[in-house]
C-alpha cells in the first residue's frame, strides 16, 4: 500500500505480508494514518481534513492478492475490473475540496463498490468498535454474527414475516381509523354517479347539441340564404326576365360546342363547362332540399338549450371546460371503480384481520426459535470468551449472556441481549460496562474480539490498539492470541505494547522527522537488529539502553519459543 499526502505522511509505502504484521511508532508519528489509509481503500468516509497541508489531494493505492474463486474477486470482475495475476489494484483519491474518486482494476467505480469489497476482505477491530460493542444492540448483532447461518436463516425468515405483519397492521389501522372519511367519500361518489346516470350523457353529445343550437337559432337567415343561392343558380320561375347561372353556363357551353372540332384545347374547355353544369345542377338541388328540410321549430330549440344546460352543469361539477363531457364520462368510470373499492373495504378488513392473526402466530413462533438459537450460541460464545480471559490473566472471570424478552416484537425478534461479567467468584454477573475496571474491560473486549474474529469469514484482520490498558503477562497472552490467529489469516496490529510486537512475523515502524517546517513520515520494515532497538525503545524509552536491548532480545526469544513464526 502506498500513501501520499495523507495527514502527517508525505509519501510512504506500507509492505504488508501474510501472517502477523505489527505497526509501531511514537505517538503522533502517523500510525493512525496507516489504519485510515486502509479504511479509505475499503470505502471509508473521505474527510478533506485528512489531506496534508499544502497538497491538492491525498492518494492511497493498494494491491490486494486474492485466493482462487474468492467472492471479492468475482465482485470486482463483475464490476468490470481487471485482475493483474490474481491481484487487484485499488486506489482512492481525496481532494482538499472534499471530492473523492475510486478506481478498481484500472476502472473508475463508485466508492460503494470499495465498501462492498471491504466486507469480504477485512474485519476491523478497534477501540471504537469496543465502545460500540458496549451497546446492547451491538452485542445482539455480535452474537448473531457469531451464531452464523443458524440464526441468519431464522432471522431472514422472521424479518419477512415481521415486515408483512407491520404492513398488514398499518393497512388495518388506515381502514379502521378512516372509516368515517371513507363513508363520506362513498356518499359523495354515489351522489355524483346518480346525477350523471340520471342525465344519461352520451359521448360527444355536447358538441352535437352546440351545433344544432347554432343552426336552430339562425334558421330564418339560413333559409333565406339558401333560397337566394338556389335562385341565383337555377333561376326564379316567377321572374321571366331574371338571368341565372345555369342559363349563362348553358350559353357558354353552346358557343364552344359549335367550334370544338377546330381546336382540341377549346374542346377540352367545353368538356369542363359540361362538368361544371352537372355540379351546378347538383348544388342547386341540394340547396332546394336544405331549405325544405330546415327545421325552425322553437320548441326543438328550447329542448336543445335545456339539454345543454343539464350537460353544462355536469361539466362544471365533474369535468372542466377544456375536457367537456368526455371528462365527465371518464370521472364517472373512475368513480365507479373507487366506489367498488370502498364498498369492498369490509371484506378487505376481514381478510386482513385473518392474515394478521396468522402472521402474529408465525412471528411469535419464529421469535421463539430465534431465542433458542441465540441461547445456544450465547453459551458457546461465553465459554470461548471465558477461556480467552483465563489466558489473559483473568482466570476467575466468567462471561455470560443475559437474554430477556422485550415488551413487543421488533425487527430482530423479541430478545434483548447483554454481555455480563463476573470478574471473580462470588461476584454477581453485571453488564460489562459496569462490572469491569478499565484494564479488565480492555481484556474482556479483546477476548470478545479474538473469539469474534474467528467467526468472521474474511482473510484479513486489523486490530487497532485494542490492547490499550493491558500490560505485563496479559500483554504477552494478547500477543500469543494474535499470533495464533495469524496462522490461518493475515493479521495487522497497531500497538504500543512491546510484548505484542514481539510476536509479529513482520515489524513496521512509522517514523516522523522534522525538516524545517515540513513533517514527513515514513514506514520502514525492520530487520532483526532494528526490531531489538524498536522494542527497547518501547520497553525503556531509550533505543540504546543495554538493559532495554537485553530485555528486548529476551522478549523476542520468548515469543519465538511460544509462537514460532509463520512460514
Amino acid at each position: 500500500m502506498r500513501i501520499r499526502s495523507l495527514g502527517v505522511i508525505e509519501d510512504a509505502v506500507v509492505e504488508l505480508s501474510p501472517g502477523f504484521t505489527v505497526v509501531t511508532g511514537e505517538t503522533g508519528a502517523g500510525k493512525t494514518m496507516v489504519v485510515t489509509s486502509l479504511g479509505l481503500l475499503l470505502g471509508g468516509r473521505a474527510d478533506p481534513g485528512l489531506v496534508r497541508n499544502g497538497a491538492e489531494r491525498a492518494v492511497v493505492e493498494g494491491r490486494v492478492a486474492f485466493a482462487d474463486g474468492t467472492q471479492a474477486a468475482q465482485r470486482a470482475v463483475d464490476a468490470g475490473a481487471e485482475l493483474d495475476e490474481d491481484a487487484l489494484l485499488i486506489s482512492r483519491t481525496v481532494s482538499a475540496e472534499g471530492r473523492s474518486r475510486a478506481h478498481v482494476g484500472g476502472r473508475s467505480v463508485p466508492v460503494s463498490l470499495l465498501a462492498t469489497l471491504g466486507e469480504d476482505l477485512i474485519a476491523v477491530h478497534g477501540q471504537t468498535d469496543q465502545q460500540r460493542l458496549l451497546q446492547p444492540a451491538r452485542q445482539r448483532g455480535a452474537l448473531d454474527r457469531y451464531a452464523g447461518g443458524t440464526v441468519a436463516g431464522l432471522l431472514t425468515e422472521y424479518q419477512l414475516a415481521f415486515r408483512r405483519l407491520r404492513e398488514v397492521g398499518a393497512r388495518l389501522d388506515e381502514l379502521t381509523t378512516r372509516a368515517r372519511e371513507r363513508a363520506q367519500e362513498a356518499d359523495l361518489l354515489r351522489f355524483g354517479l346518480d346525477e350523471v346516470a340520471a342525465a344519461e350523457p352520451v359521448a360527444h353529445e355536447d358538441l352535437e347539441l352546440a351545433a344544432e343550437s347554432e343552426r336552430l337559432g339562425h334558421a330564418d337567415a339560413l333559409s333565406s340564404a339558401a333560397s337566394l343561392a338556389h335562385g341565383a343558380l337555377a333561376g326564379d320561375p316567377s321572374d321571366q326576365d331574371a338571368v341565372d347561372a345555369g342559363t349563362l353556363l348553358a350559353q357558354a357551353r353552346r358557343a364552344l360546342e359549335s367550334v370544338r372540332g377546330h381546336d382540341q384545347r377549346l374542346a377540352a374547355l367545353a368538356d369542363r363547362l359540361g362538368e361544371v353544369g352537372y355540379l351546378l345542377s347538383d348544388i342547386g338541388g341540394d340547396l332546394a332540399g336544405y331549405a325544405d328540410d330546415l327545421d325552425a321549430d322553437p320548441a326543438r330549440l328550447a329542448a336543445v338549450e335545456e339539454r345543454r344546460a343539464v350537460l353544462a352543469h355536469l361539466v362544471r361539477k365533474y369535468g372542466s371546460p377544456d375536457g367537456g363531457l368526455d371528462q365527465v364520462l371518464a370521472w364517472a368510470e373512475s368513480a365507479a371503480l373507487r366506489l367498488t373499492e370502498l364498498d369492498g373495504d369490509d371484506d378487505t378488513i376481514s381478510a386482513l384481520e385473518t392474515e394478521q392473526q396468522s402472521l402474529h402466530g408465525a412471528v411469535s413462533a419464529l421469535a421463539g426459535q430465534l431465542t433458542e438459537a441465540r441461547r445456544a450460541a450465547a453459551e458457546d460464545f461465553a465459554k470461548a470468551v471465558t477461556a480467552e480471559l483465563t489466558e489473559l490473566a483473568m482466570p476467575h472471570a466468567r462471561v455470560s449472556f443475559g437474554i430477556t424478552a422485550a415488551a413487543d416484537f421488533g425487527p430482530y425478534g423479541v430478545d434483548e441481549v447483554e454481555v455480563l461479567l463476573a470478574p471473580h467468584p462470588g461476584a454477581p454477573p453485571r453488564p460489562i460496562a459496569k462490572g469491569a475496571s478499565g484494564g479488565e474491560l480492555s481484556r474482556v473486549m479483546l477476548a470478545v474480539e479474538v473469539v469474534f474474529a474467528g467467526a468472521d469469514p474474511v482473510p484479513t484482520y486489523l486490530f487497532d490498539e485494542v490492547d490499550a490498558g493491558v500490560g505485563g503477562k496479559a500483554a504477552v497472552e494478547v500477543g500469543r492470541r494474535l499470533a495464533r490467529l495469524a496462522r490461518t489469516s493475515q493479521v495487522i496490529v497497531v500497538t504500543h505494547l512491546p510484548q505484542v510486537a514481539a510476536f509479529a512475523d513482520r515489524h513496521l515502524v512509522v517514523e516522523k522527522t522534522v525538516d524545517g517546517s515540513v513533517t514527513r513520515s515514513g514506514v520502514t520494515t525492520l530487520s532483526d537488529a532494528e526490531r531489538v532497538r524498536e522494542l527497547s525503545r518501547m520497553l525503556a524509552g531509550l533505543e540504546d539502553s543495554e538493559l532495554g536491548r537485553a530485555h528486548a532480545e529476551e522478549l523476542l526469544a520468548a515469543a519465538r519459543t511460544v509462537a514460532p513464526p509463520n512460514g
